[in-house]
């Protein structure tokens, strides 16, 4: 059996009502003629729409095939072991050209008694914002189940939703049943558990050209939300040249930021996992002592368990990449 190499997949794009062109302007993908493109799926696991490799010689298989033949090799033992044939992250690019609903995710225990599925907790690391763009994190201020759902009735919501204003760099992490909304003019990369489970909470009273609104799930939404307030929702981390700095660890998937301008060498050796480079800028070169890949902004690579060692050589002056395992 040939070695395994970091691979490549082959990008999904998602047409959304709220999506724009910045997928395209911004991080150079080309999604063709899609009209809103809100979304491209840069590796996935989620059935229907699970990855295929573009590069080297398993170009054409899915994520799954290679799974169920290489299994501890290409995700870790301890991964397999736990999710057997199913990936356990996405990774997703989001173009907000409009506001997204407020929404809620269940945690695992909910969402597997309702739908036989796994919750979401995800993050943002926010790529491109413009000026006076915000998102929404929690509530800003503590509140009842009561009182929320007073507030959902009255359609008075959005005044005790918690709202930020973002810059490139910024991170928020959002644990199932955190409330969330990425507002107008931002682009984020996500990393979240592989799940499709979300509720939606308040959509702006937007209607489609039929005149009709898109489905809430109030009752479904209030059992999952987690209803304690913060003084601070955006997670603070301290970047550090040629260095991993530390963003988000969590049950799901531990996330650090490399910023580097020279070469990287990497040993994984007892890591016992998968690792996902994510660029968020700049140009480099992923080696193994048998195979060398460019990636570009924008683009994601996944270096199986089994590569022990590689290098990340930079090809622009700055490059930063999110590094995310189990």
């Amino acid at each position: 059996m040939q070695n395994l190499y970091p691979l490549k997949f082959k990008t999904r794009y998602y047409d959304k009502i709220w999506g724009g062109q910045k997928l395209k302007t911004v991080l150079n993908k080309d999604f063709g003629d899609l009209p809103n493109c809100g979304e491209s799926w840069e590796l996935s696991g989620v059935e229907g729409n699970i990855s295929e490799v573009s590069n080297g010689f398993l170009a054409g298989n899915n994520l799954e095939e290679l799974i169920e033949v290489y299994m501890g090799d290409l995700v870790g033992d301890k991964v397999f072991d736990r999710f057997s044939v199913e990936f356990p992250l996405l990774i997703k690019f989001i173009d907000a050209n409009d506001d997204l609903s407020v929404q809620v995710h269940p945690d695992d225990k909910l969402s597997k008694e309702r739908h036989g599925a796994y919750g979401k907790t995800e993050m943002w690391y926010v790529l491109q914002a413009d000026k006076g763009a915000k998102l929404n994190c929690g509530f800003n201020q503590p509140i009842s189940k009561e009182t929320y759902l007073q507030k959902v009735e009255n359609k008075e919501i959005m005044d005790v939703l918690n709202f930020v204003e973002v810059q490139p760099g910024d991170v928020f992490f959002m644990p199932a049943g955190r409330v969330h909304a990425i507002g107008k003019g931002i682009v984020v990369a996500e990393i979240q558990q592989t799940s499709d489970v979300t509720y939606r909470i308040y959509d702006y009273d937007r209607v489609d050209a039929n005149g009709k609104g898109r489905e809430l799930h109030t009752e479904w939404a209030v059992d999952a939300i987690d209803f304690s307030y913060h003084e601070n929702y955006k997670t603070e981390y301290k970047a550090e040249k040629n260095a991993r700095a530390e963003v988000v660890k969590c049950d799901y998937f531990n996330t650090g930021l490399i910023e580097f301008d020279q070469t990287i060498e990497k040993d994984i050796y007892g890591l016992d996992s998968f690792v996902i480079y994510i660029c968020v800028e700049g140009e480099y070169e992923i080696s193994t002592p048998t195979h060398t890949e460019t990636v570009k902004l924008g683009e994601t690579i996944l270096v199986p368990a089994s590569v022990h060692q590689y290098k990340l050589k930079p090809i622009s002056p700055n490059v930063k990449v999110l590094e995310v395992h189990l």
